[in-house]
């Protein structure tokens, strides 16, 4: 196996409002998680997934991806943890019972529903060629401020030079044993948000490839509009139904 991939799917996701876990949350009808791993399943490079449930759920995701994926889809779910940063952690221990011997690990948001195959692949590519870390990222088209409060204002600082600024995706790639270390060095209890960041600070470099418009994540409730409109946009052009370029 060339590849494999973490997603750490634990989150309440309090942002996108409350009931169900971020992940469970349907788009069409069918829960984010698992248009997220039908997207990373797809690449030719990855051979297993290892999905972090939420710890009282496990069964329960179990059974939704055996019936969504069948009951031969190399996904194996563990229990996650508090943070993402522990879901990921477990995950990664998950791994070991799955292949012990690895060599590249991907780190995908579950709340990713729709990034590209090119992506995946250009992420496990990247990592087979040497890199110890990759991410993919968009340029960010934004003007940029950085602000501080005064009294109850906010007044901006300065205009930071977005030439510099990418906007970072996932799935994240890395050579198992980076990734591994990285964990190990980071604090207890921590809740890192971006396992890229955690190479960063044992003074790794971190490569870059492009990402795609289409690997949003979705967060807030319009996002959850964005991904319901470009699945309906995806479902029309392969039914071939007519005006579908225009969804």
């Amino acid at each position: 196996m060339r590849a494999a991939v973490l997603v750490p799917a634990a989150g309440l996701g309090l942002r996108l409002g409350g009931g169900l876990p971020k992940a469970l949350r349907e788009l069409g009808e069918v829960p984010m998680l698992v248009h997220a791993l039908r997207a990373v399943l797809a690449a030719p490079s990855v051979g297993a997934a290892v999905v972090a449930a939420p710890p009282d759920g496990v069964a329960d995701v179990r059974a939704l991806l055996a019936r969504e994926l069948g009951a031969d889809a190399p996904v194996t779910v563990v229990a996650g943890g508090a943070t993402r940063q522990e879901s990921v952690s477990r995950a990664l221990d998950g791994l070991a019972a799955v292949d012990a011997d690895c060599p590249v690990v991907l780190v995908h948001d579950a709340a990713r529903p729709f990034v590209p195959v090119e992506v995946v692949e250009a992420v496990v590519a990247a990592v087979e060629a040497g890199a110890g870390a990759v991410v993919p990222a968009l340029p960010v088209v934004d003007t940029v401020k950085e602000v501080a409060a005064d009294g109850g204002a906010e007044l901006v600082v300065r205009t930071v030079d977005r030439a510099a600024l990418r906007a970072v995706q996932t799935p994240q790639g890395f050579r198992r044993a980076v990734l591994a270390a990285a964990h190990a060095a980071a604090a207890p209890g921590g809740d890192t948000t971006d396992d890229a960041g955690m190479v960063e600070r044992m003074g790794e470099p971190v490569t870059v490839v492009p990402g795609s418009e289409e690997a949003f994540k979705v967060t807030r409730p319009f996002d959850l509009l964005l991904a319901e409109a470009l699945l309906n946009r995806r479902r029309a052009l392969s039914s071939g139904s007519p005006g579908a370029d225009l969804v």
